[in-house]
C-alpha cells in the first residue's frame, strides 16, 4: 500500500494533532472492530480534555482550509483504508500456510525456507517471510539479495561509511551495504495478545525511517524502506491502534510502502523489478 498523496506533504504540526487527538479520542471501537473517525466537535473535546487549545481547528488559514477539515478528511481516509483494504488482506496462520504452499509449488525456490522461532507443534516455516523471499527471488532477474542481513545497514561515499543504521533490518536488496531497498517483516501468527514485543516492532521501524529520512535530506541518498506485516488476530483483533500508527508513519514519509498480508503477492513482483532496474543503473 502506497501513501495517499493528499496527506503525504503535511507539516509536523498536522501529525502532532493526529497523535494528540487519537490518544484521547481513541483509535477503534473495540466491540465493533471498526476504526473511529472523530468529528471536529469531538476533536475539540479531545484537545480540551488534555489542556490544549481547540480554537485552531476551525480558524481560517490563507493558504488552506481550516486544519480541522483536513484532519477530519485524514481520519476518514485512515478508517476507510484500514476497514476495507487492510483488514481483508491480513491472513491467519492457516491461510498464510495455504498461500505459502501455493507459492512454493509455483515458484520452486532455490533459496532456503526460513523457519519461525517457535517450538514444538508451533514450529513451522515463517510463512510471510518465506512468501516475501520467494517472490523476490522469482522477480529479481538473477540479481542477488540479502534475505537475512547479519550486519548493520551502511551507506558509503568514496569508500568510507556515510551512515550506518542503528538496527539490523530483515532484508536488503541487493545487500546491506549501499542497498537499493531495505525492509522489516512483522508476522505474529502464534501470539495470543498484542504484547510489548509487537509494539516495539512498530517503533523500531519508525527509528529506521527517521534515520533514512535524515540520510535522504542531509546527504541526498534515498534508500527505499518497506514494512510487511501479517496475522489477522494480532494486528486486527488486538492491534488496530498500531495499524493506525503504521498508516500515520507511512504518510509522515518514514516508510515508502506497507504490504499487508496477501498484498505482498500483488505488489512485490512490481517492486522487485523496479529495484532491479535501479540496481542496474548504478
Amino acid at each position: 500500500m502506497i501513501p495517499n498523496t493528499l496527506f503525504l506533504k503535511q507539516p509536523p504540526k498536522f501529525w502532532a494533532y493526529v497523535r494528540s487527538i487519537s490518544q484521547r479520542f481513541g483509535y477503534s471501537v473495540r466491540k465493533k472492530g471498526q476504526i473511529k473517525v472523530p468529528s471536529i466537535e469531538q476533536m475539540a473535546e479531545a484537545l480540551n480534555r488534555i489542556g490544549l487549545d481547540s480554537g485552531h481547528l476551525t480558524a481560517a488559514r490563507a493558504d488552506a482550509p481550516p486544519i480541522g477539515e483536513e484532519l477530519h478528511a485524514y481520519f476518514q481516509y485512515r478508517a476507510e483504508t484500514l476497514n476495507t483494504f487492510v483488514e481483508p488482506r491480513l491472513m491467519n496462520k492457516d491461510s498464510a500456510r495455504e498461500l505459502f504452499l501455493k507459492m512454493k509449488e509455483e515458484l520452486s525456490p532455490k533459496i532456503p525456507i526460513p523457519m519461525n522461532k517457535q517450538k514444538g507443534d508451533k514450529k513451522a516455516p515463517a510463512y510471510m517471510t518465506a512468501i516475501v523471499n520467494m517472490l523476490i527471488e522469482a522477480n529479481a532477474g538473477g540479481m542477488k539479495c540479502d534475505y537475512d542481513p547479519r550486519a548493520l545497514t551502511t551507506v558509503t561515499r568514496n569508500g568510507e561509511p556515510l551512515r550506518t543504521l542503528s538496527r539490523r533490518v530483515d532484508g536488503a536488496f541487493p545487500c546491506a551495504v549501499n542497498p537499493i531497498a531495505v525492509w522489516e517483516i512483522k508476522e505474529y501468527y502464534y501470539t495470543k495478545t498484542f504484547g510489548s514485543r509487537v509494539a516495539d516492532g512498530v517503533y523500531e521501524t519508525l527509528v529506521d525511517g527517521m534515520e533514512l529520512e535524515e540520510l535522504r535530506v542531509t546527504e541526498g541518498v534515498n534508500v527505499l524502506h518497506y514494512l510487511m506485516v501479517d496475522d489477522h488476530f494480532t494486528w486486527w483483533k488486538c492491534g488496530r491502534s498500531y495499524l493506525c500508527r503504521i498508516l500515520d508513519m507511512l504518510h509522515m514519509g518514514y516508510i515508502d510502502e506497507v504490504l499487508f498480508g496477501s498484498e505482498a503477492v500483488e505488489r512485490l513482483p512490481i517492486l522487485v523489478k523496479e529495484w532491479s532496474r535501479l540496481a542496474g543503473e548504478r
